[in-house]
């Protein structure tokens, strides 16, 4: 054999045990540990807490201790929060490639939830932006909490009177990437026409109702039971999945929204207008390769055509948070809510939001703070 092609053998052979020895590090989940004492003059409060990598039986309902704000920031006494699928994603720490940032083995982070709503119980010496007193809405580490701590500059706006905090605490996540894969992502002009498919899930709920702000024809993908919820909420056309194919149905559409990934690459484009473009917002469930995959041959077919087909990756941020406030009081957005938790059981309620049944968000209400 000649000297290149040992070379090259060697070097193959030392990169498969470099990937086989990555993916056992990541996979490796630790096993939980009794959770710390915590002193007996220590101000607490009860949260949710994830100490390892599970089910949702792995998570906690704990006393911890309050935190106490910087400079810079806001103490939120959390009235209401919402549960999303990057919660079990890093409860479960699923796929494994994000313990790359999350911890290999447990979580790094053990506080649980990022959507929320409630009012500023204090503030640092240097915030200029909010005051003891006022309501707010957002996203930050550990909402399933009585308190949570937040910089005054991140992911926080004042919450519109005329909205309970139920409904400013779905907004978050959900309807933040809705308006990125629409506005951002998907450069929605008003005229142009629109697929949502998963029109009836968190995400999908708002991305209806956003694209119609927007000004677009807007048709929307879900089960026979949600079709009338989703016509409610403004589509002009339906697709029941159980009873039509849309990628059969002769539309042509200037952007696609797909929250699922039920349909293949090739069927999508087939909708698709010669210059359109498609978000690939959710995809299949899996540990390894499948929530990627689509992904992947997105990123791999889209320079040989013309039509523009990537994932996005949505950003928290506060303006986006205010724009979104505006919608609400303006009575051109609201939150569907399909089911509320305490938030001892949160549990459960991500148990719930893993069957991929919820029609709109689910909702975690404090319990009551005894002083």
């Amino acid at each position: 054999m000649k000297l290149r092609y040992k070379i090259i053998n060697g070097f193959l052979a030392l990169l498969g045990l470099a990937v086989v020895a990555l993916a056992i590090t990541i996979s490796y989940t630790s096993e939980c540990t009794p959770p710390p004492s915590v002193a007996a003059d220590a101000d607490t409060m009860k949260a949710i807490v994830s100490r390892c990598y599970g089910g949702p039986e792995t998570l906690e309902y704990l006393d911890v201790k309050k935190p106490k704000p910087g400079p810079k920031d806001v103490i939120v006494e959390v009235k209401a929060a919402a549960v999303n699928p990057l919660d079990y994603h890093y409860m479960r720490g699923s796929p494994y490639l994000m313990r790359l940032s999350a911890g290999i083995g447990k979580p790094s982070d053990q506080r649980m939830g990022v959507d929320f709503a409630g009012v500023v119980s204090e503030v640092g010496d240097d915030v200029t932006k909010f005051a003891v007193g006022d309501a707010v809405f957002g996203g930050g580490s550990g909402a399933f909490a009585n308190y949570l701590l937040i910089p005054e500059n991140r992911a926080i706006a004042a919450k519109p009177v005329s909205i309970s905090f139920e409904d400013a605490a779905a907004v978050g996540i959900a309807a933040v990437t809705a308006l990125q894969a629409l506005r951002d992502d998907g450069r929605l002009v008003a005229g142009e026409k629109v697929l949502i498919n998963g029109a009836s899930g968190g995400v999908g709920t708002y991305a209806v109702q956003i694209a119609k702000a927007l000004g677009a024809e807007v048709h929307g993908v879900c089960s026979t039971r949600n079709v009338e919820m989703v016509r409610a909420l403004g589509a002009d056309h339906v697709f029941d999945y159980k009873n039509e194919n849309y990628t059969e149905s002769g539309n042509e559409y200037d952007l696609i929204i797909d929250m699922v990934g039920n349909q293949s690459l090739t069927a999508n484009r087939r909708v698709l207008k010669p210059q359109g473009r498609m978000v690939l917002v959710g995809g299949p469930k899996g540990n390894w390769v499948a929530p990627l995959w689509s992904p992947l041959k997105a990123v791999m077919l889209s320079p040989f055509i013309g039509q523009d087909i990537g994932m996005m990756l949505t950003e928290l941020r506060g303006d986006d948070l205010e724009y979104l406030a505006g919608l609400m009081t303006g009575g051109r957005l609201a939150s569907r809510i399909d089911t509320r938790y305490s938030l001892a059981d949160t549990a459960e309620a991500l148990r719930y939001l893993e069957t991929q049944r919820a029609r709109g968000k689910v909702i975690i209400t404090m319990d009551p703070i005894t002083e």
